[in-house]
């Protein structure tokens, strides 16, 4: 399998994924400067000097062509309001797989973007790049995160008890799929 595609925005009935820009720095820099939005992450709550670092190279990450290409989109309100940013890495070209992710600014939580911004990245996954599998690692304490695999359609395969150190204690980890045929089985091709 050939894989080459340059990122173009991805436009949903209330949601659009598109570049970070630098103008997104000062909420970009609210949400991942939050200890509360970073509970669950890799992470720790990051300065605004580290987020302006990260912005500049995701804003770079436009193209998925090998192994360990990602993008890291913006989720804007039909408004264009910043609402967060989505997470879609190639784990394996040969195995046409990817991983997914997000994160959310508290304001627009439990409103159903995530969940549209996703499924503009499965669309994309499955009816453009063709790929075989998308997956979600989280912590399951991330019960809005749970929620969102569950409303995808993803499936729960594992959890993996004590998985990690992360910020100090042994945390689990969740992790949930989707195969092309199974979003084939809730989601029309786009183009059909």
């Amino acid at each position: 399998m050939t894989l080459d595609w340059d990122f173009h925005a991805l436009r949903g009935e209330r949601v659009t994924l598109d570049l970070l820009r630098p103008d997104d720095l000062d909420d970009l820099a609210a949400l991942q400067g939050d200890p509360e939005v970073c509970r669950y992450l890799l992470y720790e709550a990051r300065s605004r000097e580290q987020v302006a670092r990260i912005l500049e190279r995701d804003a770079a990450a436009t193209r998925l062509a090998v192994k360990g290409d990602y993008l890291q989109p913006a989720i804007r309100s039909a408004a264009g309001e910043f609402l967060g940013t989505m997470y879609f890495e190639l784990q394996s070209v040969e195995d046409r797989t990817a991983e997914i992710g997000w994160i959310l600014a508290p304001h627009a939580q439990g409103r159903g973007y995530a969940t549209e911004a996703a499924r503009l990245l499965l669309a994309l996954a499955f009816d453009e790049l063709g790929l075989h599998r998308v997956y979600a690692e989280l912590d399951p304490r991330n019960t809005a995160s749970v929620r969102i695999c569950e409303r995808l359609g993803m499936r729960h395969e594992g959890h993996f008890v004590e998985h990690m150190r992360l910020k100090g204690e042994w945390t689990d980890t969740g992790h949930y799929a989707l195969l092309e045929r199974e979003w084939r089985a809730v989601m029309p091709p786009r183009h059909a």
